[in-house]
């Protein structure tokens, strides 16, 4: 069969991969793109997506005991942790066929099968029809990542889960330990526990959710044990015996005591690994660095016409990087862009109970670096949209630099943090102040507004606290 050629082809349909191929087809490009197994990759079949709809279950399970208070009375509750994912799973089946109709509406070529390259701009893809040969001007490397196993605690999809595994569970454990307090763990952690497991987190750095401040896994961690979560910090898993029926865990604690876990099932939560194994880099010349693709600052691999994106090239490990790096890849391919992404000003989100978010700097980070920096808090106590709802944990917090007030932290723990945050990454991106961001009239009574008083907070003029 001969060659099929194409300007761009692109390897990995998840939320870099097939943004970009629709991206390229949009600017006048002929565009391929390589897909081993659902359309949407990790992030909208076993990931991002489901994950949501598991959690946005979580929250009525959880919410569903205190209806009396709004003056819903309801008879008993039956939590079922089976439909919620089968449900889940019906939503990423949804997303899978939304990649797939974009696809054909921008006549964009979706080809089923494992992607290698072959060198020369030459791209081999074996099928369940066997192999076909295409070659590209530009090829994009949008492999994505798997979930990370431990060396003595190897995911067996039984008794030691992935996130894969874990994210469409037939039902919940009565018990299960999470080692990793990472957004993935602390997500599960909230999903299992409102179904009814006893959940215990395990957790090599001192704080949960190590990457993010420590004023907001405080909050996080606080609120997890008030539900009766066991949550250790700074402890280190020795041992782990895996059994017909269970799992023996030996952690030792911050106090350097032993301590024994016995659950049910384990969740292995400690990251994700890229793809770069059997897709050709060798034989392309493409070079790996740590673990990751190596790529400079317009994202190409050291093969001339290669690029990689998203989770294989370099962290963050985000769907919302992976999309932009493939946007912002094929303009400039296509002589419309600069090809750079603000990396500076990536949102991170965990979507738990209460969701936590930020943007920036943490404090801690920001005084590490010797900046002059004011911080402003506004609890979420204060605001009035925030106690009808009833969900008064957190707060919003602001890092202002004082020379220049430009904002180089916020951090927002509670009540729609996962979209607040937006407010903070649209003013970063246009360099506004903590000044102009308080100056702009939030309407009332919302929880925007706590974005408006933190802001004020960190100018020392708080308004509601």
């Amino acid at each position: 069969m001969a060659e099929e050629s194409f300007d761009v082809i692109v390897i990995g349909s998840g939320p870099g991969g097939y943004v970009a191929a629709i991206r390229a087809a949009q600017l006048g490009l002929k565009a391929a793109c390589v897909e081993a197994d659902r359309l949407g990759g990790v992030c909208n079949n076993v990931g991002c997506i489901p994950t949501k709809a598991m959690l946005e279950s979580a929250k009525y399970a959880k919410k569903v005991g205190g209806l009396a208070d709004y003056g819903i009375q309801v008879g008993d509750v039956k939590l079922d942790l089976g439909t919620a994912a089968k449900r889940a799973k019906k939503v990423a089946e949804q997303g899978a066929k939304g990649v797939g109709f974009l696809f054909k509406k921008n006549k964009i070529e979706s080809i089923a099968g494992w992607g290698r390259l072959k060198g020369d701009g030459r791209v081999e893809v074996e099928g369940k029809d066997g192999k076909r040969t295409l070659s590209g001007k530009h090829i994009i490397l949008a492999t994505g990542s798997r979930p990370k196993s431990l060396p003595m605690l190897e995911i067996d999809g039984d008794r030691v889960w992935s996130s894969d595994n874990a994210v469409f569970a037939s039902g919940a454990p009565e018990t299960l330990a999470i080692v990793g307090a990472g957004a993935i763990g602390m997500e599960f952690a909230d999903v299992f526990d409102a179904f009814g497991t006893k959940v215990t987190v395990i957790e090599a750095l001192d704080q949960v959710l190590p990457l993010e401040d420590a004023d907001s896994a405080a909050v996080i961690e606080k609120s997890y044990r008030k539900r009766g979560m066991e949550i250790l910090t700074g402890a280190r898993l020795e041992k782990a015996a895996v059994g017909k029926g269970g799992v023996k865990l030996t952690v030792k604690a911050k106090d350097g005591k032993s301590k024994t876990v016995e659950v049910e099932r384990v969740l292995v939560a400690v990251g994700r690994a890229p793809i770069v194994d059997d897709i050709g880099l060798d034989e392309a010349g493409v070079k790996v660095e740590n673990g990751f693709i190596k790529v400079d600052d317009s994202l190409q691999t050291t093969a001339k016409g290669v690029y990689a994106i998203g989770d294989c090239a370099r962290p963050p490990l985000l769907a919302h990087k992976a999309s932009h790096e493939g946007i912002k890849l094929v303009e400039a391919l296509a002589g419309q862009g600069h090809g750079t992404v603000d990396y500076d000003n990536i949102p991170n989100v965990t979507y738990c109970h209460p969701e936590v978010a930020s943007v920036g700097l943490t404090e801690k980070a920001a005084r590490e670096k010797g900046l002059d920096i004011e911080v402003g808090s506004f609890p979420f106590s204060a605001s009035g949209r925030a106690r009808t709802a009833g969900e008064t944990e957190g707060f919003v917090k602001v890092i202002r630099e004082k020379k220049y007030s430009e904002i180089v932290g916020a951090h927002i723990v509670g009540p729609a943090a996962s979209e607040l945050i937006g407010e903070f990454v649209v003013g970063r991106h246009l360099e506004t102040t903590a000044e102009e961001m308080e100056a702009a009239i939030h309407p009332h009574p919302t929880l925007s507004e706590s974005v408006a008083e933190a802001a004020l907070a960190a100018l020392g003029r708080a308004i509601h606290i």
